[in-house]
């Protein structure tokens, strides 16, 4: 029996804090009621219009989703709680859509939230086996162990292989952070603001060639939130679907049986996210060519060099060549990272997904003035966690109109995509559970919120 076609699924709401280096001042709580809220509002929406909620996080206990969604409400509804490593966020959208494509319900809350640790990313259970420990063994017998942090030995080979094969420099790899840095200026949810000079990234600290200090990700704290609904529940409300984001198409991947082939691009991903990205554009009916904008995995300058030949934005094996002509930033061929990316916003690991997710809803509506891709149709999301899964991701404004046709007025007084900004007590009152709604639960977290603004 062949799979049954999905119904059309929306982004009607996004919510966003702003990313913040790991220093245990801001409780997950906080992060995932913030975000929410946001998103409620931003929907236009109460919380007891919402059918099912799913949590996404890495780092936390279980059931810490529904400690956060208790504060939006008790109102008894199925919630999940998700980790798929770095790839978390962007689950938790597939999960959603999934739901509301085959009918499970017809208004699906994700919230990804994240309190990490400083520094890199370390197991908390040395007891037991590591789930990416027969990749570190791989590349132990192929490229040797060194004592920069697993991550960074992992995609740092996979730049070394792209330069052996492709002529790739290591300039090229600086360049790409050097343009998320520079993007990211104008993100105001990113953790690093700072602009730097291709001098100054090949100059900072070498974490393991190519990569230096300016070309890794950091960790951080941070939350983001989705509204995903059907057809039906947007054509009950007319009103809203100019705001309305399709997801047009969408592929959750994991591992081909290339992953242990002793190339070190292939340990990294590079094939399920080639398989994810074609079945993604297909089922949207586009190809690479027809994307505008992209919020790509950089968690490293590393991955997004190799991404951009896996995604098809690039011929095979020259994707450097797309970076030196200028063609991932403005004016060029597709924007790549418009926020900063995960290199200058930051990476709180269960958040990340959504949040890209949630530059894309605001690249799409015409939202962000201040990094606008002028004319953008089509935008691809890519999210990858190594262990392994993959999520792409093809959105489309739902009216089929551009950003630059109709863009649609914030409705919270101001402009999310632009400005970082809290909420009033009658605004968190509009969107918690009318009737379900409850104080304990909530405790002390509105006020801490706040606090912060």
């Amino acid at each position: 029996m062949g799979k049954q076609q999905i119904s059309p699924v929306y982004v009607l709401g996004v919510g966003l804090t702003k990313f913040l280096k790991p220093r245990g001042k801001v409780d997950y709580t906080e992060l995932g009621f913030e975000a929410g809220i946001k998103a409620l509002l931003d929907a236009q929406i109460n919380y007891d219009d919402v059918n099912q909620g799913i949590a996404c996080y890495c780092y936390g206990d279980s059931t810490c989703g529904q400690r956060v969604f208790y504060q939006f409400g008790m109102t008894e509804i199925p919630i999940y709680n998700v980790n798929n490593n770095c790839s978390t966020g962007s689950t938790g959208l597939h999960i959603a859509r999934q739901m509301v494509g085959y009918g499970a319900a017809d208004c699906v809350m994700v919230v990804g939230f994240e309190k990490m640790s400083p520094g890199s990313l370390q197991s908390f259970f040395p007891d037991r086996a590591a789930p990416i420990g027969t990749s570190i063994k791989m590349m132990q017998e192929t490229r040797g162990i060194t004592n920069a942090p697993s991550s960074a030995q992992l995609f740092g080979n996979a730049g070394r292989e792209y330069i052996e094969k492709y002529g790739a420099k290591t300039e090229d790899f600086a360049e790409i952070a050097r343009i998320n840095h520079t993007h990211s200026a104008k993100n105001p949810y990113s953790q690093f603001q700072d602009i730097y000079t291709l001098k100054q990234i090949l100059s900072s600290s070498t974490v393991h060639d190519p990569l230096t200090k300016l070309q890794c990700c950091p960790t951080s704290d941070g939350g983001a939130s989705a509204i995903i609904v059907s057809e039906a529940f947007l054509t009950a409300r007319p009103h809203l679907r100019s705001q309305a984001i399709q997801i047009a198409g969408q592929c959750l991947a994991t591992d081909a049986f290339s992953l242990f082939n002793r190339s070190s691009i292939s340990l990294v991903g590079f094939d399920m996210t080639r398989y994810a990205a074609q079945t993604a554009l297909a089922e949207a009916g586009v190809s690479a060519m027809d994307v505008n904008v992209c919020e790509l995995h950089d968690c490293f300058s590393a991955n997004e060099m190799i991404t951009l030949d896996a995604l098809g934005l690039s011929e095979p094996g020259k994707a450097h060549e797309l970076v030196r002509n200028g063609d991932i930033t403005y004016g060029g061929r597709c924007v790549i990272n418009p926020s900063g990316g995960l290199i200058s916003k930051g990476h709180p690991l269960g958040a990340t997904g959504i949040a890209q997710c949630a530059e894309l809803v605001w690249q799409l509506r015409g939202w962000a003035d201040n990094r606008l891709v002028k004319g953008a149709k089509v935008a691809l999301q890519h999210n990858l966690g190594l262990g392994g899964a993959v999520v792409c991701t093809v959105y489309k404004r739902a009216d089929g109109r551009s950003n630059m046709d109709a863009a649609t007025p914030a409705v919270v007084g101001y402009n999310p995509a632009v400005e970082a900004r809290g909420f009033t007590q009658e605004q968190v009152d509009q969107v918690r559970s009318r009737r379900a709604r409850s104080e304990w639960a909530l405790g002390e977290t509105q006020k801490q919120v706040e606090a912060r603004f």
